[in-house]
């Protein structure tokens, strides 16, 4: 070969390096082109046919370490991407601390708590009680008095069942034991209010809301005007705020043996795009929402508790892959279900006896961990908080929250606080002081400030007895003289006008009550008219006078008819003519 013929073989060589580099830079930003071929390339104009050989080599051998140092950060990515799987696998394997180091109570009354929910941000708290009571509590506002804010009885006299912030925080739901579900805002005044269905009709689908007392409410992860209700006349509704007059769509839920069956408890998926609810026959029956109706379950199971039994609890997880559910009084069973695997629960626990229809449970923030309640059987004491391993059950903690049931709980996944509606009226708070943050740490830290109160000097009495009389001051007397003394003065007293008396005050009545015995009066008769006088006694004053000096017709008659003889009545009947001859004197 020739030296023009090593030196276009050279050249070649290092426009393909160039034109492999150039591919590489547009797929990625790497380093510079290395200094040996940049060398190369400049001298070789000058190569001489005896060093054409060495050159060869060192460009083979460039191309060779280049390709060997690809080879080993390839390798070296791969070995950073296992390291990071076993990080993550070490994450996985890591769980959730429980934050039961410190805890809070608030008070809200001497009944059970069955109901209790938490805004999102972790701000405001909302606790409901069979004592028809629903209290609001600030966490900002509070202090160490741990008072809430609001009291109100949205429901009247019927228990408080469930409540639920919406998704945006902004809104109350308030399921209770009427069949109309409230909507309140943060502050406790209503919004909204559902619709009462006929309840003389039998078909569901054609009344426009519930006919019998609900049993449970969520809101929708996604829609924060839409919420489902479910009731004891064996639907769950679907309701839009925006229609007030109607519900949005009907779910009839059904038995084995398709007679229809009651809704114990109903909820969401995270993604809204599930429904769920437990039915007191003991099946489980979930919805798809994207399908147009609700005819036909997406999943069932049939006979998942006890027949006859309230299923209190149905939650699904933050994955939204697992579904657990919470026996009621017969049933005392928690089951973890696979929604991928629906026909067979993954683990359950027995022996959880259940006091109260509303007792719950929930998933860790890292779906690790499944907490619930534990109420108090008869001759014993003490509820606690039973924490259980998702994978295996094993049951990791039992804390004991108070002296009697443990009904509500909820772990709230940015506070990192644990929240708990007891049988005694009280709702603890269990935080960590390292891991959780905000929420009823800021009371609990918070030092009650008092009012402050103006303070005023009263002015003393002085008791000087030779003081002017304009100036003197009236001693303090007791209630029950001042108001004798008042009794006294018809102006304080506000006393009406007397009766009307004979003779006062020049009026008409004051010569008597009639017209006539006031024209006597006027017309200057000395002697006084009495109103009160019997005619006939003052006629009869006069008769023995006159029978003693007549003065008219009895001397007329003295001499020729001396005795009194009275004309006798002939249409007068024979019974008076005997009386009267008898009551004549006998001559």
């Amino acid at each position: 070969m020739t030296d023009n013929s090593h030196v276009n073989y050279v050249q070649s060589e290092l426009q393909k390096n160039e034109i492999n580099d150039d591919e590489d830079e547009e797929d990625y930003i790497g380093p510079p082109i290395p200094s040996e071929l940049k060398v190369l390339e400049k001298s070789v104009e000058n190569i001489s046919a005896d060093e054409h050989d060495k050159s060869i080599k060192e460009v083979e051998k460039v191309t060779r370490s280049k390709d060997n140092s690809n080879n080993d950060n390839e390798s070296s990515d791969d070995d950073d991407d296992d390291d990071d799987d076993d990080d993550d696998d070490d994450d996985d394997s890591k769980q959730i601390k429980i934050p039961i180091e410190s805890q809070v109570s608030l008070n809200h009354g001497i009944k059970a708590v069955t109901a209790l929910c938490i805004d999102p941000p972790g701000v405001r708290l909302a606790s409901g009680s069979v004592d028809y009571e629903v209290r609001l509590w600030d966490f900002a506002g509070m202090d160490q008095t741990l008072q809430s804010f609001r009291t109100l009885t949205p429901c009247g006299n019927h228990p408080i069942k469930f409540l639920k912030y919406s998704p945006t925080g902004d809104r109350l739901l308030v399921i209770s034991g009427m069949s109309q579900a409230k909507v309140l805002d943060r502050d406790g005044h209503e919004l909204w209010e559902c619709v009462k269905g006929d309840q003389y009709i039998s078909d569901m689908v054609r009344t426009k809301g519930h006919t019998s007392p609900l049993t449970c409410g969520t809101w929708h992860p996604r829609h924060k005007e839409e919420f489902l209700t479910s009731s004891e006349d064996g639907s769950c509704r679907v309701w839009d705020m925006t229609k007030k007059d109607k519900h949005k769509s009907i779910i009839k839920c059904r038995a084995k043996n398709g007679l229809r069956t009651i809704p114990t408890t109903c909820n969401y998926s995270n993604d809204g795009k599930l429904v769920a609810c437990a039915c007191r026959d003991g099946s489980i029956l979930v919805w798809d929402t994207r399908k147009p109706s609700f005819v036909n379950a997406t999943f069932t199971i049939r006979d998942a508790h006890l027949n006859n039994s309230d299923t209190s609890s149905i939650v699904f997880s933050y994955r939204d892959t697992l579904i657990c559910t919470r026996g009621e009084g017969i049933d005392e069973t928690m089951k973890l279900w696979d929604i991928r695997a629906f026909k067979k629960p993954l683990h359950v626990v027995d022996g959880l006896y259940s006091r109260y229809s509303t007792t719950d449970c929930c998933f860790s923030p890292d779906d690790s961990i499944v907490v619930t309640g534990h109420s108090v059987r008869p001759k014993e004491q003490g509820g606690h908080l039973m924490f259980y391993n998702t994978n295996t059950f094993e049951l990791l903690e039992k804390v004991k929250v108070s002296e009697t049931h443990s009904i509500k709980v909820y772990w709230h996944p940015k506070l990192k606080q644990l929240f708990a509606g007891c049988g005694d009226g009280t709702v603890k708070v269990f935080y960590d002081k390292v891991n959780s943050q905000r929420g009823a740490m800021l009371c609990a830290s918070k030092a009650h400030t008092k009012t402050k109160q103006m303070e005023m000097v009263p002015t003393q009495q002085i008791i000087t007895p030779h003081a002017l009389p304009m100036f003197r001051q009236d001693r303090n007397k007791s209630l029950k003289k001042r108001i004798e003394k008042d009794r006294l003065d018809p102006m304080k007293s506000k006393r009406p006008d007397l009766p009307i008396k004979s003779g006062q005050g020049g009026r008409v009545a004051a010569s008597g009550s009639t017209l006539s015995s006031y024209v006597i009066r006027n017309l200057g008769l000395s002697k006084r008219v009495e109103d009160d006088q019997d005619p006939r006694e003052a006629i009869l004053k006069y008769a023995q006078d006159a029978a003693d000096n007549p003065y008219w017709i009895t001397p007329a008659y003295a001499k020729t008819q001396p005795k009194t003889v009275l004309k006798e009545s002939e249409d007068e009947p024979q019974e008076k003519k005997i009386k009267f001859a008898i009551g004549q004197p006998k001559s």
